[in-house]
C-alpha cells in the first residue's frame, strides 16, 4: 500500500511542522535543503484533470442533489419506475451545469491571475550578477532588485536603497490600505537570519540577523511585505525571507469564517422536513396500494397478470419506492441554485446604487460577498466604532494644558512662523507669547511633540514641509509643534532633526517605545546637543496617570480637570510627560533591551518588561486635545436607525466623557430620556450592583432565561422585557471586563438590551469582539459590526454581517467585511432599503416556490386514490421535465430580483416598515406551515374540479373527451395558470421584465404544448410523444376553458378574500403605510444658502398632533457638522406610524 501511494506521489507522512526558520543570504544550496516553498502561488482550485471530478464530488455533497442521483438510480429499475429517466437527468443536468459553468469560469479566471503574478520578472543576484527571472522561480535566501514602482516580489528582509540613509517609501493598500509608510533597511548582503515560521500576522515579525559574529535585532520595520509597492524610490535590496504560499498575504487569504444567515438555517431544516412528510406521503400511498391490491387486484390479474411470487406485500412496496419517484418534485432540486441567483442579483444592487457612491474618494458600495443580503434587513442590533466611523477621522489640535493651564479660546495668527502650515487653525493668542517668552514647561510641552512620534517629513521645495503620518493623531499633534515653532524637519534612525524658534538642533534618537493597543503609550529616548538624556512619554491619560512621580500629584489634578472640561467639549486627550535619565542606569538598561529585542521567544512580552522598568517616575508636562468631527449625516441616519427599532451600541476606546458628549451629538443620548446609566466601578461587586437596575415594574431580580435553539446552536436566550420609557447606558472598559465574566455577563446583557442607547468606552479590540458574542450568542437577534481600522477586524469578523468603512486608517476593516461603502450615513440605505427589499424578495419567493412545488405535487396524491395507487402521473411527463425548469422559473425570478412593496424614499419616510424583517414575519415554520395548508387546498380545487368537469364529458360535436390524456392536459394548465396568477398577486412592483417572464413562460407552455401534441412529433417520436392531437381536440371546447377559470377563481377566492379581511380587521404596518401613498407635491430646486445650516425642523412635532405642547430642550450639538441629504437630493420628512386603531 505504502509502495502504491509512493507510485501516486501521495506523501503517506505528515508534514513537519516549522518551528524556526534559518537561512542564509545568497545560497541557494544551503537553502534548498530546507525545501521551503519558492515564490509560486498557487490560487485556483483545479486543473484539467481533477476539475470534473473533484467539482460533481463537491456538489454530491449538497443533499438534494444526492438525493436526484439515487432518484435517477430508481427509474433505471423497470419494475418501480413510472416515469422516464430524462424527467429527473435533465432538470439535474441543468443544475449541475449552470454551477459546473460558474465553478469553471471562475476557476478559469484564477488560474489567469496566477500565471500573470508568477510570470512577472524580477532581477536576482546569481553569482555576483543581477539576472532577469520569474516570480515564481525566486528562492527563500536570494537577494532581489526592486525598482520604483514594481510590485514586491515576495516577503523581504531590505538591505539598502537608493535614498539617503536608506529610507524608502512604500505603498501597502493590498494589505492594510496604508498609502505610504517608511522601512529602515540595513546595510548588509550577507549573513544569517533565523526568524519565526509563516504565519498571517501582518503587525509583527520577530528574527535576528547575524554578521560577521555580531546579531541584531529584525522587526516588522525592517521588513518589505509581498502586496506593497515601492514608491518614490529609486531602487531597493531584498532578501527573500517568506516566498510564495508562505508569505504573509497568502498566509492572509486563506479561508475566512462561513456566515450563514438564518434563513440558511431554516431552508436546511426545511429540507430535512420535506424529506420526511415524502416518506409519508409514500407511506401513505404504499398503505393504500397494499389495501387495493388485496381486495380489487385479483380482479385485474386477467389481463394485468402478476410476476411470479408477486403479492400485495410486495406490490406496496414497489409503490412506495415509484412515489417515491413520481412526489419527487416536492424536494426543490432547482431551490439553492435559484437562492444564488437571487443573492447576485440583489449583490449587484448594491454594487451598482449611485446613492451609495461617494464622490470625494470616488469609493463605491460594495457587497463583498453574496450570501448574506437577506439578513441585511433582520438586523436588530449595531455595534459601531466611533473614531472613523462616526466621525471623520480627521484630526484638527484645539485645546491643550500646560503646566496647570487651559489653552484655546481665541484665534490666533501664525505669520510670524515662516514654517508654519496655513491650513493650522489655534484660538488662544496666550499660548504663542508663553512661547515666544520663552516658557520652559511650554517649550518642553511641543518639544516632546516634535520629538516623540514615528511621522516621516518631506520637504520638495524649502519651507513647504509635506508630513506622512500612520494616524490622523499623530499628524495633528506635530503639525501643532510645528507652528508653535518646533519644527520636526527630518529623522535618520539614529537622529531626529528640529528647528526650535528658528535654531536647528538635531537629537540623538537611542530607543523607540512603540505604541500598541495594550501599552496605550508611546515614548523616546533622545540625547540633546547638550548631552542630557531624557525620555518623553505621551498616551491615555489613565495609563500615564499610574507611572506619575509624587511631585506631580497637585498638577495631575488640575490637569485632570482640564481633560474633563476637553473631554466634555468631545475631544481626544492625551497625557504627556517626560523624565530624565541617568547615562549608567541607561547604559545597563540599553543591554537588557538589546538582549530583549534579540530573543526570538516572548520578544514582545520582554520588550514590555523592560519598558516597564524605564517608563516609571515621569513628571507631567500637560495634555493635548485634538478635534474630530463628526461625518455628515451621522445624527439623522442613527435617528432613523432608531425610529426602524434598531438598537446601537457604540464601542470605543475614548475617554468616557468624550464617548458621552459623542452620544449626545449623534442623537444617540437624548436628555428627555429617562435615565442615563453610567457604570465606572473598580469592583466586581459594585459593577454586579451598578447592573441591576429597575427598568419596569414587573422585572425580577434574575433576568429571564429561556433555553432555546437558534441558527441551529443550543443556548440560554435573554428574553426581552417591557421598558417604561427610554433609557441608555455608559460602561468603561475597566467595568465591562468584571461584567464580561461568566458570572455577570447575562445580567450586563440584560441590562443593556433593556435601553435604547449603549456606549462602551475605554475598551480593548477584544472586549469589543467580547461584546459582540454575548449578544449573539444569547439573543435571537441578528447583529451588525462596523468600523473603519484594524482594532475594529475580530468585531466585523464575530458579528452575523460585518460592514467596513474606507476610512483614514486603511483597508484592513474593508478587506475582513461582507460589505463595505465610505460613508456611515449610507448604514441606513444598506439595511433600511437594499436589506429590507432582499429579505421581502428572498421571502416571497421561498413562499411562492413551495406553493408551486407542494401545489404540483399533492395533485399526484390525490390522484393515487382514483388509480388503484398504481403510481400512474397525473400530468404529462414532458410537464413534469419542464414545469420547474422553464414554466414556473423565471416568473418567480422576476419577482425575486426586482419586487419592493414601498421605493426607496419611502422606505426612509416609514423605516418602521423594517419591523417585520427582526421579527421573521414573513417567512417563518409557521409561515411554511400556512403554504403547506394553501397548496393542499388549492390541489384539491386543481385536481376535483377538473376531474367532476371532465367525468362523462362530451364535445360539442358529441364526441368524448373524457379520456386520461384530456384531463391531465386540463390539470396541468388550471395548474400553471393559477400559480402564475398567485405570483401576480404577490407581485408589488411590476416591471417590463417581470411582466415578459410571466407572459411569456405562459406563451411558451401553450407553445410547446401545442408543439408536442402535434401530429409531427407522434410520427417522430412515437414513444416520447403519446399525446398526439389532445392539445387541439380539447382547448378549443369552451368548457375546458370554462373549467380553467372556474378553478382559477376558486383557488385565488379565498386568498383575495383573506387580505380583504385582514387589511381591514389587523392591518400590517404595510398596510397602513400603502393608504398614505398621495402624489408628492413638486420641489423647488432652487435652494438658499442656509437650507442645510440649520438643526433639524419640527416635522414629526407637526404631524404627531403634539405641536401645541412645550418642546423638551435637547442639549445642542458640540461637534459641527454639515447636514447633508443622507437618501436622496431631496429633504425628508419623518412621520409616527402608531400601532393602534387610530390614525395620529
Amino acid at each position: 500500500m505504502g509502495s502504491l501511494l509512493s507510485a501516486c506521489r501521495i506523501n503517506v507522512e505528515k508534514k513537519k511542522v516549522e518551528e524556526e526558520r534559518h537561512l542564509r543570504a545568497n545560497d541557494r544550496e544551503y537553502n534548498l535543503s530546507f525545501m521551503y516553498a519558492n515564490n509560486a502561488i498557487k490560487t485556483s482550485k483545479y486543473n484539467v484533470f481533477t476539475f470534473l471530478p473533484l467539482n460533481l464530488f463537491e456538489q454530491f455533497q449538497r443533499l438534494a442533489n444526492a438525493y436526484f442521483v439515487f432518484l435517477l438510480i430508481l427509474q433505471l429499475i423497470p419494475q418501480i419506475s413510472s416515469l422516464s429517466w430524462f424527467t429527473t437527468v435533465v432538470p439535474l443536468l441543468l443544475v449541475l451545469s449552470i454551477t459546473l459553468a460558474k465553478d469553471l469560469s471562475d476557476d478559469i479566471t484564477r488560474h489567469k491571475n496566477d500565471k500573470h503574478v508568477n510570470n512577472r520578472k524580477v532581477e536576482v543576484l546569481i553569482n555576483g550578477e543581477l539576472k532577469s527571472e520569474k516570480w515564481m522561480n525566486v528562492q527563500v535566501g536570494d537577494i532581489v532588485k526592486l525598482e520604483n514602482n514594481e510590485f514586491v516580489t515576495a516577503d523581504l528582509l531590505l538591505l539598502s536603497s537608493s535614498e539617503p540613509l536608506n529610507l524608502i517609501y512604500i505603498e501597502t493598500a493590498e494589505l492594510d490600505g496604508t498609502l505610504i509608510k517608511y522601512t529602515i533597511s540595513i546595510l548588509y548582503i550577507s549573513g544569517e537570519v533565523r526568524c519565526e515560521p509563516p504565519n498571517n500576522r501582518l503587525d509583527k515579525f520577530t528574527g535576528t540577523l547575524t554578521v560577521r559574529g555580531e546579531t541584531f535585532a529584525l522587526d516588522n520595520e525592517r521588513i518589505l511585505l509581498r502586496g506593497c509597492t515601492l514608491r518614490n524610490t529609486e531602487w531597493c535590496f531584498g532578501l527573500v525571507v517568506f516566498g510564495g504560499p508562505d508569505t504573509k498575504l497568502m498566509q492572509n487569504s486563506g479561508k475566512s469564517i462561513f456566515k450563514r444567515t438564518s434563513i440558511d438555517h431554516l431552508m436546511n431544516f426545511l429540507v430535512m422536513f420535506i424529506f420526511g412528510f415524502l416518506a409519508f406521503l409514500c407511506a401513505i400511498l404504499s398503505i393504500g396500494n397494499g389495501i387495493w391490491e388485496y381486495q380489487e387486484g385479483n380482479s385485474f390479474i386477467t389481463f394485468l397478470p402478476r410476476a411470479d411470487g408477486a403479492n400485495a406485500s410486495l406490490s406496496a412496496f414497489l409503490t412506495f419506492w415509484s412515489y417515491v419517484i413520481i412526489l419527487n418534485t416536492v424536494v426543490p432540486i432547482s431551490l439553492y441554485v435559484s437562492v444564488e441567483i437571487l443573492r447576485l442579483g440583489n449583490s449587484y444592487f448594491i454594487d451598482w446604487d449611485c446613492k451609495m457612491y461617494h464622490v470625494k474618494s470616488n469609493t463605491p458600495a460594495q457587497a463583498r460577498t453574496t450570501t448574506l443580503n437577506e439578513e441585511l434587513g433582520q438586523i436588530k442590533y449595531i455595534f459601531s466604532d466611533k473614531t472613523g466611523t462616526l466621525t471623520q477621522n480627521i484630526m484638527t489640535f484645539n485645546r491643550c494644558s500646560i503646566n496647570g493651564k487651559s489653552y484655546g479660546k481665541k484665534k490666533i495668527d501664525f505669520s510670524w512662523n515662516s514654517l508654519a502650515d496655513s491650513k493650522f487653525c489655534f484660538h488662544d493668542h496666550k499660548l504663542v507669547e508663553a512661547v515666544k517668552s520663552g516658557s520652559p514647561e511650554v517649550r518642553a510641552f511641543f518639544r516632546l511633540l516634535a520629538l516623540c512620534h514615528t511621522v516621516m517629513a518631506e520637504e520638495k521645495t524649502e519651507g513647504e514641509l509635506f508630513y506622512q503620518a500612520q494616524s490622523p493623531d499623530e499628524g495633528a499633534l506635530v503639525t501643532a509643534a510645528r507652528n508653535f515653532g518646533f519644527v520636526f524637519r527630518s529623522r535618520t534612525p539614529e537622529t531626529i532633526s528640529l528647528v526650535e524658534m528658528g535654531v536647528p538642533t538635531t537629537y540623538e534618537l537611542l530607543a523607540v517605545l512603540d505604541f500598541n493597543n495594550v501599552r496605550k503609550r508611546m515614548s523616546v529616548i533622545v540625547r540633546n546637543p547638550e548631552g542630557k538624556l531624557t525620555l518623553y512619554c505621551k498616551g491615555a491619560d489613565t495609563i500615564i496617570f499610574e507611572r506619575l512621580h509624587p511631585l506631580s500629584s497637585k498638577l495631575m489634578e488640575v490637569t485632570t480637570e482640564h481633560l474633563n472640561e476637553y473631554a466634555g467639549e468631545g475631544l481626544r486627550t492625551l497625557a504627556l510627560a517626560y523624565k530624565d535619565l541617568d547615562e549608567d542606569k541607561f547604559e545597563e538598561w540599553k543591554e537588557r533591551h538589546h538582549e530583549a529585542s534579540t530573543s526570538l521567544e516572548d520578544r514582545e512580552a520582554k520588550l514590555d518588561a523592560i519598558y516597564e522598568e524605564i517608563e516609571k517616575d515621569l513628571l507631567l508636562l500637560g495634555a493635548s486635545a485634538v478635534e474630530d468631527k463628526l461625518q455628515d449625516g451621522v445624527p439623522q441616519t442613527i435617528e432613523q436607525l432608531a425610529k426602524a427599532d434598531i438598537k446601537i451600541w457604540v464601542l470605543t476606546g475614548d475617554k468616557q466623557e468624550t464617548a458621552e458628549n459623542i452620544g449626545y451629538s449623534c442623537n444617540m443620548l437624548r436628555e428627555e430620556m429617562k435615565e442615563i446609566f453610567i457604570v465606572a466601578s473598580n469592583t466586581a461587586e459594585e459593577v454586579r450592583e451598578e447592573l441591576v437596575k429597575k427598568m419596569s415594574p414587573e422585572s425580577g431580580d434574575e433576568p429571564p432565561i429561556e433555553k432555546s435553539r437558534f441558527l441551529g446552536k443550543k443556548s440560554q436566550v435573554v428574553e426581552d422585557e417591557k421598558v417604561n420609557g427610554e433609557y441608555g447606558l455608559v460602561i468603561n472598559g475597566h467595568s465591562l471586563a468584571f461584567a464580561l465574566q461568566k458570572d455577570m455577563q447575562l445580567e450586563l446583557l440584560r441590562t443593556a438590551c433593556m435601553c435604547q442607547a449603549v456606549i462602551c468606552c475605554r475598551v480593548t479590540p477584544l472586549q469589543k469582539a467580547q461584546v459582540v458574542e454575548l449578544v449573539k450568542k444569547h439573543k435571537k437577534a441578528v447583529t451588525l459590526a462596523i468600523g473603519d481600522g484594524a482594532n475594529d477586524v475580530s468585531m466585523i469578523k464575530t458579528a452575523h454581517i460585518g460592514v467596513g468603512i474606507s476610512g483614514q486608517e486603511g483597508m484592513q476593516a474593508v478587506l475582513s467585511s461582507d460589505f463595505s461603502f465610505a460613508q456611515f450615513r449610507y448604514l441606513q440605505r444598506l439595511l433600511l432599503v437594499h436589506g429590507r427589499w432582499s429579505y421581502l424578495r428572498m421571502c416571497k419567493f421561498l413562499r411562492y416556490f413551495f406553493y408551486k412545488n407542494f401545489t404540483f405535487t399533492f395533485v399526484h396524491f390525490w390522484y393515487a386514490f382514483f388509480c388503484g395507487f398504481s403510481a400512474q402521473t397525473v400530468y404529462d411527463e414532458w410537464f413534469i421535465t419542464l414545469y420547474n425548469l422553464i414554466y414556473a422559473a423565471l416568473p418567480v425570478i422576476g419577482l425575486s430580483l426586482f419586487d419592493q412593496d414601498v421605493n426607496d424614499r419611502w422606505s426612509f419616510q416609514y423605516p418602521q416598515l423594517y419591523a417585520p424583517g427582526q421579527l421573521n414575519q414573513y417567512f417563518s415554520k409557521m409561515a411554511f406551515a400556512r403554504i403547506l395548508l394553501h397548496s393542499c387546498y388549492s390541489s384539491l380545487i386543481l385536481f376535483f374540479v377538473p376531474w367532476a368537469a371532465m367525468c362523462d364529458t362530451v364535445r360539442d360535436d358529441g364526441k368524448d373527451i373524457a379520456d386520461y390524456q384530456s384531463f391531465a392536459l386540463l390539470a396541468q394548465t388550471c395548474l400553471l395558470i393559477v400559480v402564475s396568477v398567485q405570483l401576480g398577486l404577490d407581485t408589488y412592483y411590476w416591471t417590463a421584465v417581470s411582466q415578459f417572464f410571466l407572459w411569456g413562460s405562459l406563451s411558451v407552455y401553450f407553445a410547446v404544448t401545442f408543439t408536442m401534441y402535434s401530429n409531427g412529433m407522434y410520427l417522430i417520436f412515437t414513444s416520447s410523444f403519446p399525446f398526439i392531437g389532445t392539445a387541439r381536440n380539447s382547448l378549443n371546447q369552451p368548457n375546458i376553458w370554462l373549467t380553467i377559470f372556474l378553478t382559477t377563481i376558486l383557488c385565488i377566492l379565498p386568498v383575495v378574500a383573506k387580505r380583504f379581511l385582514f387589511i381591514q380587521l389587523k392591518p400590517t404596518i404595510n398596510d397602513k403605510v400603502a393608504p398614505r401613498k398621495v402624489p408628492r407635491r413638486r420641489i423647488s430646486t432652487r435652494r438658499s444658502g442656509y437650507a442645510f445650516s440649520h438643526a433639524r425642523g419640527y416635522g414629526d412635532l407637526v404631524t404627531s398632533g403634539r405641536f401645541l405642547r412645550i418642546p423638551v430642550k435637547t442639549r445642542s450639538a458640540l461637534f459641527p457638522h454639515t447636514d447633508t441629504p443622507v437618501a436622496d437630493s431631496t429633504p425628508q420628512t419623518y412621520r409616527t406610524i402608531y400601532e393602534g386603531a387610530q390614525s395620529p
